[in-house]
């Protein structure tokens, strides 16, 4: 751990013993009337939490838009938010939550921390399951047991929300096979590789530039080219958390375009459908 990160720590520690010794009887009462305070990593999980509690629910998202989850650090201020909070909904394996989630429950012992990747095979070590939606519904049946267990008098509330969620998550993965069903390219050029279980899901295959992590040498590039124009790709795809001069590169040399899709969009269901109609767009 660096320095930057162990000041960090001792500042979480710090404010947690703050927070609970400066907690009034008015405070008390403002947190119940939140209700249950959820903290997730990102911001997807963000609306697969509200859309089952509703306003039963009040979410803290850890990792903020456009911040990445293989480097971001958390603010002092996040630190003390999140000590609020009595469930933490990992997402599985991202970085972040390696790097923070012991600190994180040391400071508040009351938190309770579930994995969403429970009974999902990981493929390659690739965390990114949120993007595929059959897997999200794995994520949000988890939520609900949890949020269940902590506040069992709502019960019935919360499984009738998230019935009518996975409905949603049903429609949407009907629209995406629509969506794509007339492309016969069906490989597509992407800096990041998240998207790996979408493209699992729906027949497609992603080809990343990102290699383990690290933006690739000038053979690497060279060999990108190369595979674009094999395989007739004249798009490739960035995310707006990642540096996109590589992906520019390779769209110059083969005479094509740079088009961004986020993977940590907010709002998950209408970001996924928009990332199906500009892949659909795109590819021929």
């Amino acid at each position: 751990m660096n320095m930057k990160s162990l000041i960090m720590v001792l500042l979480l520690v710090l404010i947690a013993a703050f927070v609970a010794g400066c907690v009034t009887s008015e405070d008390q009462a403002e947190q119940e009337d939140s209700g249950v305070v959820v903290a997730v990593s990102i911001l997807p999980q963000k609306e697969f939490v509200e859309r089952i509690g509703k306003e039963r629910v009040s979410v803290i998202v850890m990792i903020p838009p456009g911040a990445s989850p293989a480097t971001y650090e958390p603010s002092p201020g996040q630190l003390r938010e999140v000590s609020r909070a009595r469930l933490y909904v990992r997402i599985g394996k991202i970085p972040f939550e390696d790097a923070w989630m012991d600190n994180i429950v040391e400071a508040n012992s009351d938190l309770t921390v579930i994995d969403s990747s429970d009974g999902i095979a990981i493929v390659a070590n690739d965390p990114h399951i949120w993007l595929s939606p059959t897997l999200a519904k794995t994520q949000v049946e988890h939520i609900c047991d949890a949020l269940v267990e902590i506040d069992p008098d709502n019960r019935d509330y919360y499984v009738e929300n998230k019935e009518e969620y996975l409905d949603e998550l049903d429609n949407l993965d009907y629209e995406i096979r629509k969506n794509l069903s007339g492309i016969k390219n069906r490989k597509f050029m992407i800096f990041h590789p998240a998207w790996g279980y979408f493209a699992r899901d729906y027949q497609m295959e992603q080809i990343p530039i990102e290699i383990e992590g690290k933006e690739p040498s000038a053979l690497d590039l060279a060999k990108l080219v190369d595979t674009a124009k094999v395989n007739n790709i004249t798009v490739v795809f960035t995310a707006p958390q990642f540096n996109s001069e590589s992906a520019e590169v390779i769209a110059e040399e083969i005479g094509g375009a740079v088009v961004p899709i986020d993977p940590l969009a907010a709002d998950y269901v209408a970001n996924l459908r928009m990332v199906s109609e500009t892949l659909a767009r795109h590819l021929t």
